[in-house]
């Protein structure tokens, strides 16, 4: 990704700022299946990114007030996202690729990733797209190295496609299409698919529900804050402790209720 074009976006574009609230608002998306593709031992995603603005205080005139950046190695604890940065900043000295940064999730750009040779996310990436004539819009996939497809087709999770045309209509002035709700309530087929063998690990080693990592957090915090519903209904069923906090106060049901998991919150919300 060292060697992607750079694109300028006036800071009053209204499309383009609901493009990043869109990412903001389905960034659970990515962190669920980043929950999984931590634990994979063969890696699934090609990759991922989560796009981050850092100001310019030292700009001239006419040069913009941010440069956005595209940071991976992604950690998120439910208020902030941290990663590394993937490339030279153009106009910010300090920001240079390999350094570790985070930003509150509401400050976020934009994220994505790929898989299976297709890419989820990249709302204003395909805003951006949108806007392109077809031969400017092949130049810049290529430079990325990407298949980003139809830019009016985003795709958030696999199995799920929003319906065409769901770029015009984000950016009108419409509610969020139901295909969001429906992905909410719908698990990642890891969660079910590793139910056997989480089954097996707390039966196997009991310690394991109620151990904590060296961030404080248990293991029950980490999945009810992935949406991962299969995995939170097995440690609550072990005993698992649905009152523990984490070091910034959260309970489990706090995390999911934060992040917008349905299903995790009425299960924890059952079993208090």
């Amino acid at each position: 990704m060292g060697d992607e074009p750079v694109y300028y976006v006036e800071g009053d574009d209204e499309g383009m700022a609901q493009a990043g609230a869109l990412a903001r608002r389905t960034f659970k998306f990515l962190w669920r299946e980043l929950s999984w593709e931590y634990r994979r031992i063969i890696p699934a995603l090609e990759m991922f990114a989560v796009k981050v603005p850092f100001e310019n205080e030292d700009r001239h005139d006419g040069e913009p007030e941010c440069e956005h950046m595209w940071i991976d190695e992604i950690e998120f604890d439910g208020d902030e996202v941290r990663g590394t940065l993937l490339n030279e900043a153009q106009r910010i000295e300090s920001l240079t690729a390999g350094t570790s940064v985070s930003t509150p999730l509401e400050d976020i750009g934009d994220w994505m990733y790929s898989t299976g040779g297709k890419v989820y996310g990249a709302f204003t990436v395909n805003y951006m797209r949108a806007k392109m004539p077809p031969r400017e819009r092949s130049a810049h996939d290529r430079a990325w190295g990407l298949k980003f497809g139809n830019p009016e087709t985003i795709k958030v999770a696999p199995g799920r496609r929003q319906r065409r045309g769901f770029v015009n209509r984000l950016f009108a002035s419409e509610p969020e299409p139901p295909s969001l709700e429906e992905l909410e309530r719908t698990e990642h087929p890891a969660s079910e698919n590793m139910a056997a063998k989480i089954e097996e690990t707390l039966t196997s080693n009991p310690s394991t529900v109620i151990d904590v990592d060296d961030d404080g957090w248990s293991m029950l915090h980490r999945e009810s804050l992935a949406g991962n519903l299969t995995p939170v209904k097995i440690l609550v069923a072990h005993g698992a402790d649905c009152a523990l906090k984490t070091p910034s106060g959260y309970t489990a049901l706090d995390l999911a209720r934060k992040m917008g998991w349905p299903l995790v919150v009425e299960h924890l919300e059952n079993n208090r």
